[in-house]
């Protein structure tokens, strides 16, 4: 970690403390390059609806960009959280930690019977999705695909998971999930449309893939089923999302 603060100061032991025992809020991660981020209009949103649903009024986005400017100083290149948290009156962290970049392994999804509660809203609290990536992890998967009790596949434990049919479009699976940043980006750069996809019917497309802030993940399982990577479905993918500009924060 390279920085973190709470209201512009320098986090503060007890109010560390007092966010890790509340676990109580919100938060929005992004990829910061050159200063830049990508979709930061989406972050923004996102900040100010979750503080509106979970503390009953919004929260500026002027104020997050000033924050988060603040926090990062001379930093060009980071990953950094905004997380508001606490009980009552919130308070609004920004951490900085070394920039991320998409893993070029392709990832094999253990699916599981899991979804998070207030799916809509990026809350924490992330007990449920953690637990069930270390199961997958111990069980040679290397991530957790988050499944309904009626079989109706729904994200990644920290990713949205789209799949590509036979003619080059991108599926998005229909349910209650959280509305990614990059999945929103894809979805205004390629040809997209959302529909049901249970799991039993994974195998019927072309390739699977995870997309979160990091960018574009190739998938190679889904469970039993595999994917074949394809080099050129996935250079298309992380093209178009490699092509939304930045945004800066001041």
């Amino acid at each position: 970690m390279l920085r973190i603060e709470i209201d512009g100061e320098p986090a503060a032991p007890e109010l560390l403390a007092r966010g890790l025992l509340a676990n109580y809020g919100h938060f929005t991660a992004m990829q910061v390059r050159d200063g830049r981020a990508k979709g930061l209009e989406l972050h923004l949103r996102r900040l100010d609806e979750g503080n509106r649903e979970l503390y009953g009024e919004g929260l500026a986005g002027d104020r997050v960009r000033e924050l988060v400017s603040r926090a990062l100083g001379e930093v060009r290149d980071a990953a950094v959280r905004v997380i508001v948290f606490g009980p009552d009156e919130p308070s609004v962290l920004v951490s900085v930690a070394p920039p991320a970049e998409p893993s070029d392994v392709p990832q094999r999804l253990m699916p599981v019977d899991y979804t998070r509660p207030l799916p809509h809203v990026k809350h924490l609290g992330g007990f449920g999705q953690l637990h069930h990536r270390r199961r997958a992890l111990r069980a040679g998967f290397d991530d957790a695909l988050l499944v309904s009790r009626d079989g109706v596949v729904v994200e990644g434990s920290a990713a949205n998971l789209g799949f590509v049919d036979a003619d080059g479009g991108v599926v998005w699976p229909q349910a209650d999930w959280l509305h990614g940043t990059a999945m929103a980006l894809l979805e205004r750069e390629l040809p997209s449309r959302r529909e049901v996809v249970r799991l039993e019917e994974v195998g019927r497309y072309r390739a699977a893939f995870l997309a979160n802030s990091r960018g574009v993940a190739p998938v190679s399982r889904v469970g039993d089923v595999g994917f074949a990577v394809d080099e050129g479905v996935t250079a298309r993918l992380r093209a178009a999302y490699d092509a939304v500009p930045g945004d800066e924060f001041r």
